[in-house]
């Protein structure tokens, strides 16, 4: 665990989200179960097995003294313990604010620490989030350019599949999207997507079904076609998506639902399963998409086995 405490010990706190200390990436042996999280005012501590009260009271101590050298305010942490199928979560100092909310790249997004393993916002996805605003925004400008000299350009639309909270969402019409299709089965999720569309004033134009993407077809067609197409399923989750069995089966429905030349940005968090799954998968059920890009995971999320870390690609229709 002395990687961990070192970590900690260099630490500096900002304004923005992000990861502290990233042992699941297997560059710091001994320390594969852990990951410390800045949602400030409040730090996180994921172990993904049992602690001893030992090892939790270094870590309490750790950042105690750290934050004292700072002078940084309260100390605020909540350690969260995965093993065996359980989680349990603990407030461990200071507080969590009632109504919690983190800033990325200039965004508010609000959070529940303290409410099951998903906190509202996947902190590794950040480098999606950032190419999603970069393209976005490079379509508007196109868009507006051609409305400009008086031709024509159609509504620049986005379809944000396995929508959880809606982050692609906020970040595609800060970006100039004119249509966002938010789709998820969780209408507790998308609940919270409503409220990060609030915070940031971004309402106009977006949409949230709470619907089985499987049993939707039509009415996302309907809707459709759509200049940007986000796939971010999670790996496996009875009765709603199993990668290596649903992502065949949703690929299959991609080239009809894009604009020509639009874009997919794929999505897959499975250790088991390599970019070179999900490749295959897309030549298979959808030849005519063309690859593009896989996007380089956030430095503060590097890993020894990139093939095993989180996979986001980019397609584009013919």
């Amino acid at each position: 665990m002395r990687a961990l405490l070192d970590a900690i010990a260099r630490t500096n706190p900002t304004a923005e989200v992000g990861r502290i200390f990233h042992g699941r990436g297997g560059l710091h042996p001994g320390c594969e179960h852990l990951a410390l999280d800045a949602f400030q005012p409040v730090l996180l501590l994921t172990s993904f097995r049992a602690m001893s009260d030992e090892e939790i009271g270094a870590v309490g101590n750790a950042l105690e003294t750290r934050w004292n050298e700072l002078g940084a305010g309260p100390l605020n942490w909540v350690l969260q313990l995965r093993d065996g199928g359980r989680t349990e979560t603990r407030l461990m100092a200071g507080a969590v604010p009632e109504s919690h909310e983190v800033i990325e790249d200039g965004t508010r997004y609000r959070v529940h620490l303290l409410q099951g393993q998903n906190h509202g916002l996947f902190l590794d996805m950040k480098a999606g989030r950032q190419w999603v605003r970069a393209e976005v925004a490079r379509r508007a400008t196109a868009h507006a350019a051609a409305r400009a000299e008086g031709g024509w350009a159609p509504r620049l639309k986005v379809l944000n599949l396995f929508a959880y909270t809606c982050a692609f969402s906020v970040v595609a019409m800060q970006a100039g999207a004119e249509q966002v299709v938010n789709m998820d089965m969780s209408s507790g999720a998308l609940a919270l997507g409503q409220q990060n569309h609030r915070l940031n004033g971004v309402t106009s134009g977006v949409s949230f079904l709470a619907h089985d993407i499987f049993k939707s077809w039509g009415r996302i067609g309907r809707g459709g076609p759509y200049d940007l197409v986000i796939v971010d399923p999670p790996s496996y989750q009875k009765g709603s998506f199993i990668a290596t069995k649903d992502y065949a089966r949703l690929l299959r429905r991609l080239p009809d639902l894009m604009a020509p030349g639009g874009h997919a940005l794929l999505c897959l968090n499975a250790p088991e399963l390599g970019p070179d799954f999900l490749q295959q998968q897309v030549q298979d059920a959808a030849p005519s998409l063309l690859f593009m890009e896989r996007l380089a995971n956030p430095p503060a999320f590097a890993d020894v086995a990139p093939e095993r870390a989180l996979k986001v690609l980019v397609y584009r229709a013919r």
